[in-house]
């Protein structure tokens, strides 16, 4: 009996350096655990980040500091494909192809790009309106038929669903259409407590920071905005500093959810113990970082056999596309 072929995992990641823990839960872990059932396809998006960047001196730096992340994370190179998006150039191709057929009313209604372009009204670029179509290009040119996203990205890959579909009719049947693989990713608020946890926003932790350099951004932390005092009787269930111990102390929630409404335990302690299961957890990563740190130039091997890798589908799916447009003839 043939043994079951796996569906295809692709999801990119803009290139934004060193990793954070909103970035490990409600992403990172879910990539490696869909090693497991699927070919994956991870890719560093760096075309993609060019639309909002307007300083790239860091772009290379970047990539090599999530690598670095992804790898000491678990995802595995034997298993998985990981590269950077520029190193196979057919998917820009097939982005120009892509937009022969997408109707720019279908791009202005994306809600992202209304978005954007209130963020950097001095900016507003083709890159940002055409930003779905290079993201279908990104999925379908190596025929991934599953992609991982939250809730919130329905709205961008149904998009990529409608343009496949419009290619498909108007050229045949070529792309799987992408189904979406809902993770149920926690919301990660930031240290401030306001706003989802950002780099930008300097509400961060990262992964690959030292242990002291974790309990200090811990301690910055906000908490139960009523409690002004350690004998305010506390309300975990609003408080940012418990849904992270949700995440990184599991087992002690009960206690610390009773030491918090009774006012048994005050906030800086509780801080002191969530900084605590945070490097308790990260420990092994931070090592498997280091590991990969002292071995030069192994993220630029692993990421030129992902391109190589990578552009054996490319190539083929883009030769496929370019007969059935009547760019090249049938061979």
């Amino acid at each position: 009996m043939c043994a079951q072929k796996k569906g295809r995992v692709f999801s990119g990641a803009r290139p934004t350096g060193r990793q954070h823990i909103g970035n490990y839960l409600g992403a990172i872990k879910n990539y490696v655990a869909l090693q497991d059932e699927y070919d994956c396809i991870y890719c560093a998006v760096d075309i993609h980040a060019l639309t909002t960047l307007e300083n790239t001196d860091k772009l290379q730096e970047n990539i090599q500091e999530m690598m670095l992340d992804w790898l000491a994370a678990g995802l595995d190179p034997q298993r998985s494909i990981l590269f950077v998006q520029s190193h196979v150039p057919e998917v820009m191709v097939l982005h120009t192809l892509l937009s022969m057929v997408t109707p720019y009313s279908w791009l202005t209604r994306v809600p992202s790009f209304k978005e954007k372009a209130r963020q950097q009204p001095e900016n507003i670029n083709y890159g940002l309106l055409g930003y779905p179509v290079l993201m279908t290009a990104d999925i379908v040119i190596y025929k991934a038929d599953t992609v991982p996203v939250g809730e919130d990205q329905l709205a961008h890959l149904e998009l990529a669903r409608e343009i496949v579909r419009r290619f498909n009719h108007l050229f045949s049947p070529t792309f799987p259409e992408p189904q979406p693989k809902l993770t149920q990713a926690p919301l990660i608020v930031g240290l401030d407590g306001s706003q989802k946890m950002s780099k930008s926003l300097n509400n961060h932790i990262e992964l690959a920071a030292t242990p002291e350099e974790t309990h200090k951004r811990v301690m910055t932390a906000m908490t139960d905005p009523q409690r002004q005092r350690k004998t305010d009787p506390g309300r975990p269930e609003v408080c940012n500093v418990y849904s992270l111990h949700q995440q990184f102390n599991p087992d002690k929630l009960d206690d610390i959810a009773y030491k918090c409404r009774n006012a048994l335990r005050g906030c800086v302690e509780c801080k002191g113990m969530l900084a605590d299961g945070i490097n308790r957890e990260l420990k092994p990563f931070r090592e498997r970082r280091q590991g990969l740190v002292e071995r030069p130039g192994y993220v630029k091997e692993v990421l030129a056999d992902g391109a190589q890798r990578a552009s054996v589908i490319a190539r083929e799916t883009l030769l496929e596309v370019e007969e059935k447009m009547g760019l090249k003839a049938k061979a």
